[in-house]
């Protein structure tokens, strides 16, 4: 009897340590606690110092990680281990964290600033009311590529990529959404297409393009356009104005056939133990000047109005990334497919990829 009382004594004390452990490296890592608050975004998506003007407005501390898609969030999140009282997913994502309840509603009354946002980003389809998300940044999917390294050759359209002269010159973003709608797009046919004849068809036709293309990469896209390591680029509207600051000789067009119109958005996840402090920090953003800074900071196009006032003429002048809403009606928003299309859309995506091997 002795011998047992030892063993749970020795239990007990074992699991109390752990516990102890686990609590201090959360509160270190800002887990706990209303004093911090955690944010979920992509890579190099914010300016880094609204964070500390942030903390220094609340006397918050903020707990900045990132990821690279937004199946990868999505799955974080829905998991549950991990305290995230921000994230940032783009339009279909917002659907599906809906669906699968992982989303927190938003209380309007604590965001006040979200009078500045222009009403066409208000009330879409993949949340109506904003019941559940606020826009930060929107854009396109398009292609970038340096005149000079073409010989002055312009790119208008998405066939124009298979082009034999593109050898080995051109650079994918590495996303199934964004490749395998490249491959509809270039037949006419919907970004959001399930037929799968339709879907087999643009993979085939993807694969007769391996020869042009040099490289499928991440964030590394950017300095490798740049620094005119390819000549050609399918990328986000966003990075090709990052690209087309440090490269003069660079352009960017929204391919004729039609191509992505997207949104991403500010949202309070389920995970969230700092409400009161998401709703202050999505107020924040929404602020104009915060939003114009950050704007210009990331290069991509805000939905913020009267954010418009406090940027560059060059910047907003700029049709390229601002451009007349009449101009954009053959593009098209990313709708949730569902688990399993999505998953058919990975696997032609995979299997294009590993094709070019």
């Amino acid at each position: 009897m002795k011998k047992l009382v030892q063993l749970f004594a020795a239990v007990f004390v074992t699991a109390f340590a752990l516990m102890y452990i686990a609590f201090h490296l959360n509160k270190a890592e800002g887990y706990s606690g209303h004093h911090t608050l955690t944010i979920y975004n992509w890579g190099d998506y914010i300016d880094p110092k609204l964070i500390k003007k942030f903390e220094k407005q609340t006397g918050m501390k903020v707990i900045y990680q990132t990821f690279d898609s937004n199946e990868a969030m999505m799955a974080k999140i829905a998991q549950g281990g991990t305290t995230f009282d921000v994230a940032v997913p783009s339009e279909y994502a917002v659907s599906k964290m809906k669906e699968e309840g992982l989303l927190v509603p938003l209380d309007h009354s604590k965001l006040p600033n979200l009078k500045y946002i222009n009403p066409r980003f208000l009330h879409l389809s993949f949340d109506p009311n904003n019941t559940y998300s606020v826009p930060y940044f929107w854009g396109t999917v398009g292609i970038v590529y340096n005149r000079d390294m073409l010989g002055g050759k312009k790119i208008t359209s998405w066939n124009d990529l298979w082009d034999k002269d593109l050898r080995n010159q051109i650079l994918l973003v590495d996303g199934a959404r964004e490749v395998i709608g490249m491959g509809l797009n270039s037949l006419h046919y919907s970004l959001n297409d399930t037929n799968k004849a339709h879907l087999r068809e643009a993979k085939r036709k993807l694969d007769t393009l391996t020869p042009n293309i040099k490289a499928i990469v991440g964030d590394e896209i950017k300095m490798l356009i740049a620094n005119e390591e390819a000549a050609v680029g399918v990328v986000w509207s966003g990075d090709a104005a990052e690209m087309i600051a440090e490269n003069e000789k660079l352009d960017y067009v929204v391919p004729k056939e039609g191509s992505n119109l997207w949104f991403d958005n500010m949202v309070i996840p389920k995970t969230a133990k700092n409400i009161e402090g998401a709703h202050q920090f999505i107020n924040f953003m929404l602020d104009p000047k915060n939003a114009a800074k950050n704007a210009e900071y990331v290069g991509y196009s805000t939905p913020n109005e009267k954010a418009l006032e406090y940027l560059p003429k060059e910047i907003t002048d700029d049709k390229r990334f601002y451009p007349d809403f009449t101009s954009i009606g053959n593009l098209e928003v990313y709708e949730n497919l569902g688990k399993r299309m999505l998953a058919y859309y990975n696997e032609l995506f995979l299997e294009f990829k590993m094709h070019r091997k």
